[in-house]
C-alpha cells in the first residue's frame, strides 16, 4: 500500500501518545486530531488510571477538540488513532462528523472501521468518513503485542511468586 506522508507524519504523532500510555501501564492506543495540517488534540487511553470504560483515545481525543473548538461538529478534521476504532468509539467519530479516520493496525476483536464491520461508512448513518487503515501497521501493532506480552509475563511471574510463597508457608 502507498503510504501517504502525512497521515505517517500524524500516526507517528499518535504512536507517541500510545507511548504515553504504556509508560503509565494503560493499552498504549494513540490519537491525534488534525485540522488544516495541525494537530488540534491529542490523547491516549485511560481507561486503567480512571477507572473508566469510556476513557478511550479516540473520546478524549474527541472531547478536548470539540472543547478547543467550541463545537460538536469536528467536520473538517482527521483522525489519526494508532488501533482500529471499537463500536463506541466509532459512534462517537459519527457523532462528531469527522470527516476522515486514519488508523494503524486492525483490531479483529473490536474493529468497527472494516474488520468485523464497518460503522464508518455504513450508508443507513446521516454521516459516513472516509477510513485509511494500516498506516504504520506493524509499529502500531508491535507496541500492542509487545505490551500484551509483559502483561502475560508479568502475570504469569506472579503466578509463580505466589505458589512458591504457598509452599513456603505450608513447610
Amino acid at each position: 500500500m502507498e503510504q501517504n506522508y502525512e497521515d505517517e507524519f500524524f500516526m507517528n504523532e499518535a504512536i507517541i501518545e500510545a507511548k504515553k500510555a504504556e509508560e503509565i501501564e494503560e493499552v498504549p492506543i494513540g490519537a491525534v486530531i488534525v485540522l488544516d495540517g495541525e494537530i488540534i488534540s491529542r490523547a491516549h487511553n485511560l481507561r486503567e488510571s480512571e477507572q473508566n470504560a469510556v476513557a478511550h483515545a479516540e473520546l478524549l481525543a474527541i472531547e478536548h477538540a470539540c472543547k478547543k473548538l467550541g463545537t460538536w461538529r469536528l467536520e473538517e478534521a482527521v483522525l489519526y488513532v494508532t488501533l482500529e476504532p471499537c463500536p463506541m468509539c466509532s459512534g462517537a467519530i459519527i457523532l462528531s462528523r469527522i470527516r476522515k479516520v486514519v488508523y494503524g493496525a486492525r483490531d479483529p476483536k473490536g474493529g468497527c472501521a472494516g474488520t468485523l464491520m464497518n460503522l464508518l461508512q455504513d450508508e443507513r448513518f446521516n454521516h459516513q468518513c472516509q477510513v485509511v487503515d494500516g498506516v504504520l501497521e506493524n509499529d502500531c501493532g508491535d507496541l500492542l503485542s509487545n505490551f500484551f506480552r509483559k502483561v502475560r509475563m508479568k502475570k504469569k511471574q506472579r503466578k509463580i511468586e505466589m505458589s512458591s510463597f504457598t509452599e513456603s508457608d505450608s513447610i
